[in-house]
């Protein structure tokens, strides 16, 4: 039995191109489908993958048991397109299966069609949530490598994609805390500025490439713009400002310099475009645990200062190792830590 990736019984979440063709597109980390489905002993996926670096990995979770699939593995490409999601299921059973992307945009995917059983039979999937979440980060808050739970508070391991999970970012962990739903619009490597950061090199691109965007990835055709309408979250979190020290750590070199005072404006300028888009909501300017300098926490700071004048529901926020907790990536452990401390400043907000 065919199920069509556009039925309306399916329940998506995230920033999804539905206009692409070949099937709805996930691009974003944390972007997801849900299924609810009884008559059937299993569920399979056609997807079209399309790959721009690492290996790539999709999330499943059935009945609340998650697992990992690997749709390429540049050591041995998998050119099927056929991916078991859920096997050996009691077809007297409702099932809940989600499917969902691990990665950033290192990979794109297609969803072509869902396969079950004859007789299978889809029920209607509209979960209500409390809240409505956007978030705009980088490597940190897509939950890039977070599942080295044994390299906390170290650098990272060698790796190809295999220890990136969405779920365990600090981003989703924090939406699930507040049941609320999740825009996650992170990028490995992303900065605020062109030409610093570690996306899209050796011409590197900053979140203005970004933050209005379904697809992005220059390396992986023509960018689409997104519909800010579709999706009107109540808080806006902007984690930005961790991959700008490359090439230069200008900010903790010179900060009354040029490049500094720049970078302070552009940043005002980028809160002042999502202001103008979301015009209710709370927005919350951070950054995380990972190593950085102090400096741009403290531009942070400045910049909130000045808008709060003007505008009390911008925010800024600091973990309690803010900026010192690890030189590697955020591992599940600890980004539970950290989602529990953002969850309890974002219900003070509502206090």
């Amino acid at each position: 039995m065919r199920i069509d990736p556009k039925d309306e019984r399916l329940e998506y979440m995230g920033r999804v191109d539905f206009d692409s063709a070949g099937g709805p597109t996930l691009v974003f980390p944390c972007t997801n489908v849900k299924l609810l489905i009884t008559g059937t002993t299993g569920l399979s996926v056609r997807l079209i993958n399309h790959r721009s670096w690492a290996d790539n990995y999709m999330g499943v979770i059935t009945d609340g048991e998650q697992k990992c699939i690997c749709i390429y593995n540049e050591d041995s490409p998998n050119n099927n397109d056929l991916f078991t999601l859920a096997e050996n299921l009691d077809p007297a059973k409702v099932h809940e299966i989600m499917l969902f992307k691990r990665m950033d945009s290192c990979h794109t995917v297609q969803i072509a069609e869902f396969i079950a059983d004859d007789g299978a039979e889809l029920k209607p999937c509209h979960t209500k949530y409390k809240r409505k979440l956007e978030f705009y980060g980088d490597s940190v808050t897509a939950g890039e490598v977070s599942e080295a739970i044994d390299y906390c508070k170290k650098n990272d391991p060698v790796n190809k994609g295999e220890y990136s999970n969405s779920y365990w970012s600090y981003a989703w962990i924090t939406a699930r805390l507040l049941d609320a739903q999740i825009h996650d619009i992170a990028q490995g490597g992303i900065s605020l500025l062109d030409d610093t950061g570690w996306y899209a090199g050796p011409d590197y691109k900053g979140i203005f490439n970004m933050y209005d965007r379904i697809e992005y990835n220059p390396d992986l055709g023509v960018t689409k713009r997104f519909d800010f309408s579709s999706y009107m979250p109540d808080t806006v979190i902007i984690a930005i400002g961790q991959n700008d020290a490359n090439p230069v750590n200008f900010m903790a070199e010179d900060y009354e310099g040029d490049m500094a005072e720049l970078w302070r404006r552009s940043y005002e300028y980028f809160v002042s475009l999502i202001r103008k888009r979301r015009p209710d909501a709370d927005i919350v300017l951070t950054t995380t645990i990972l190593g950085h300098d102090p400096a741009w926490d403290r531009a942070i700071d400045e910049v909130c200062n000045k808008m709060r004048a003007k505008d009390t529901k911008i925010h800024h926020f600091m973990y309690t190792n803010n900026g010192c907790g690890t030189p590697g990536h955020i591992r599940k452990p600890e980004a539970e830590v950290m989602a529990q401390e953002l969850k309890s400043f974002l219900l003070s907000l509502r206090s």
